[in-house]
């Protein structure tokens, strides 16, 4: 969340602190560090969907997945710019599902 963003007044809401909370409780770990195979406490609550300022989206519960802080900062800022996520699973296969190898 960038602090001069025209949306930075929705993260200072009661509304985001309950919704952050419950979903930190539903998903305590790190859902990139889960599909890397790997358990890390998740401290961010980040929108699968971009809201770009859009309170509907902003406030769905079900477009939320808790992450940690290096997960969040790193790998989900360059799946943003890039287009796909970068990393693999236990198996050696791409944790993204866009990934070529991961379709039928």
């Amino acid at each position: 969340m960038a602090n001069n963003s025209p949306w930075h007044h929705l993260y200072k809401t009661k509304r985001w602190y309950r919704l952050r909370w419950h979903q930190l409780q539903a998903e305590p770990t790190c859902r990139l560090c889960k599909a890397l195979g790997t358990v890390e406490a998740a401290t961010v609550v980040d929108h699968n969907i971009p809201h770009k300022g859009d309170e509907n989206i902003f406030h769905d519960a079900s477009s939320l997945q808790s992450l940690c802080a290096p997960c969040h900062n790193s790998v989900k800022q360059r799946q943003e710019k890039s287009g796909y996520l970068i990393g693999h699973d236990t198996t050696g296969m791409p944790v993204d599902p866009n990934h070529h190898w991961n379709r039928d």
